[in-house]
Parts: C-alpha cells; sequence; structure tokens
C-alpha cells in the first residue's frame, strides 16, 4: 500500500488535503421562515439538528421538473414520516471540487476530459467556488489556495497533467471531502471523473462510501472508458462502473458512462443543469438521540395532476451527530 504524500504548502505548489471526512451536514445559518428570501449569501443558520436534503426531481422524459411546492414532497427517516421545516428551489451556490484522474491510462483522454470540467465550470453558477484535485497513486489539490472562482486559476490548476502510474480514487474522494467541509457554501458537490478500477489505495471502498454518507456533498462520477478498456479488460470496467454507481447514488448523485470522450462535455453540462435545478429541503429528526447511528433517508414526491410518474432523486442517508463526552 502506497502512503498518501503529504505536500507542506508553499506558493504556487500544491496543496496537502485534509484527511478526514467531513462531519454530517451542519448549515452554517438558521432557516429562515417559510416563504422568506434568503440572505443574499444564500447561506443557512448554523443548526447542527437541521437535515438538509439536495432534492433532483425528473419526468419520464429525464427534464428537469422545477414547480414543485413543499406540499408535494413527504420525507421519511427509519420509515418515520418528518415535517418538512424548510423549502427552496432557488439556485443557490456551491463549493465544488474537480476529482480528475492523472494516472497514465488517461493520457491521451485528459484534454478533452479538462475542456468537459471547464465547461461544468463555465455552466454553473457564477457565484460557485470550486477547487481541483489531480491523483494517480497520490493525490494533489492543484488550485493555489483552498478555493477559486477565477476560471483561469481552475484551468491552470486542470493543466497540471502529469499522466502516470496507478488510480488512488478512494484516496482522493475521500481526501476530498475532507477539503470541502471547509468550503463557504451550504450546498457542496464533488465532480469525480476517471477511467480505472481503484489500485493503489491505502482506503477501501467501504472507508469511501462512510465518508461520503457522513459528508454534506453530493457525488458525481464520469467513467470515461475506451473501446481498448472494454475489449482488454470487461471485469475491471463491470467494477469501476458498480463503484461509481454506489459512491454516488449513496450521496444523491449520478454516474454517467458516456460511450465516447465527445460526450463527456455534454454530461458535464447536464450535471451543472441538474445542480442548478435542485429542491432543498430540511427537516428536524423526530429521532433526537445523539448516538451516532446511521439513519435511513426516503423522500416521496406527490404531482400534482397531470404531471405523470416523477424520480425523485436524494441521499439515501445520514450518520446522526454524537453527543459530546464529558470534558470535550
Amino acid at each position: 500500500m502506497l502512503r498518501i504524500l503529504l505536500i507542506a504548502i508553499f506558493a504556487m505548489c500544491p496543496c496537502a488535503l485534509a484527511q478526514n471526512p467531513p462531519p454530517i451536514l451542519a448549515p452554517s445559518s438558521p432557516p429562515p421562515p417559510p416563504n422568506t428570501p434568503q440572505s443574499p449569501d444564500h447561506r443557512l443558520k448554523a443548526d447542527v439538528d437541521l437535515v438538509v436534503l439536495h432534492v433532483t426531481v425528473t419526468d419520464d422524459k429525464g427534464e428537469f421538473v422545477s414547480n414543485l411546492k413543499q406540499d408535494n414532497f413527504r420525507v421519511f427517516e427509519d420509515k418515520a414520516e418528518q415535517k418538512i421545516s424548510f423549502f427552496s428551489r432557488d439556485d443557490i451556490p456551491v463549493t465544488m471540487g474537480l476529482v480528475i484522474d492523472n494516472s497514465g491510462s488517461m493520457r491521451e483522454k485528459r484534454a478533452q476530459v479538462n475542456a468537459a470540467a471547464m465547461t461544468f465550470v463555465r455552466t454553473s453558477n457564477p457565484q460557485d467556488e470550486a477547487f481541483v484535485v489531480n491523483f494517480n497513486d497520490e493525490y494533489y489539490l492543484d488550485t493555489d489556495g483552498d478555493f477559486t472562482s477565477d476560471q483561469r486559476d481552475l484551468n491552470e490548476a486542470l493543466s497540471r497533467i502529469d499522466t502516470r502510474g496507478s488510480t488512488a480514487l478512494y484516496d482522493a474522494v475521500i481526501g476530498s471531502l475532507g477539503h470541502i467541509k471547509k468550503g463557504h457554501k451550504d450546498k457542496r458537490v464533488l465532480l469525480v471523473i476517471t477511467d480505472g478500477d481503484d489500485d493503489a489505495s491505502e482506503k477501501s471502498f467501504e472507508d469511501a462510501v462512510k465518508a461520503a454518507e457522513q459528508s454534506s456533498a453530493t457525488i458525481y462520477a464520469v467513467g470515461v472508458f475506451s473501446e481498448d478498456d472494454l475489449k482488454t479488460d470487461k471485469k475491471m470496467v463491470r467494477h469501476s462502473k458498480k463503484v461509481l454507481t454506489e459512491l454516488s447514488e449513496a450521496t444523491g448523485g449520478q454516474a454517467f458512462f458516456p460511450d465516447n470522450l465527445e460526450d463527456v462535455t455534454p454530461v458535464c453540462e447536464q450535471i451543472a443543469r441538474e445542480i442548478r435545478n435542485q429542491y432543498t429541503i430540511g427537516y428536524y429528526p423526530t429521532d433526537t438521540a445523539k448516538d451516532g447511528s446511521f439513519r435511513q433517508v426516503a423522500l416521496k414526491v406527490f404531482p400534482p395532476g397531470g404531471r405523470g410518474k416523477l424520480l425523485v432523486r436524494t441521499r439515501t442517508g445520514y450518520y446522526a451527530p454524537k453527543a459530546s463526552s464529558a470534558g470535550d
């Protein structure tokens, strides 16, 4: 197992990532009363008890449905219905991480992947803040400073290509989830682009899923497998698709597997549009025990007449906070 490289923080050099995943979403500001406009920075009030869900709703054609009201939703935690305390469908700014595979197999793919990632940035909310992590058998924060909103900085970070080595996907995801907790926006997203199965991480897939469930981030994954990949190593591709799908779906995100590199840009545009067309729903759990247990979350949507069947997607659950020990 290879040791994660910790980089000292120097000007114009990659910065080290935090290793610990962020806690369950503790929004930084209390929710405004229903129907009250949010403040310009769109922040929720600090309230560790409020559980926040970012929700995507689509129709049977895959089109986003953005005209639903609070009464169209019902939230369940461990099968017990919860009262919705906060509801919004604003396009709020996001803290996002671009987590890009930099292993040897990506050499011929990075140029188009970088272009797609920049399309994702340009299609997103102008007030977003972002960082770039390039990874092979190690992972690096390649934006100067923790976050940036400058597209030139992001393009430069993506251009730091040294395609070599293996694929430490799980370590890179866990490290990025640790770093994203420093963000200044309540909504947080990771876009992960890779073409391989993990073969270098110290952490396991189970560790990565738990870190994702403990975080407030939604993960979107794009698997960029070539025809050669599909022909020469079907088992690897099949396992990688399973990993990316399970990791993203646990957070309410989605995994995409475009047929060719030319389709990566449209996929990134679709992800950016989804992020900007989500509902935000918050509730105070009826189970108030601070026991650190995993709570399953289910969300049901009841569309107005004539809308037909709708598909709703959000995270599958979260870890309750733990009570502080005496002396903490």
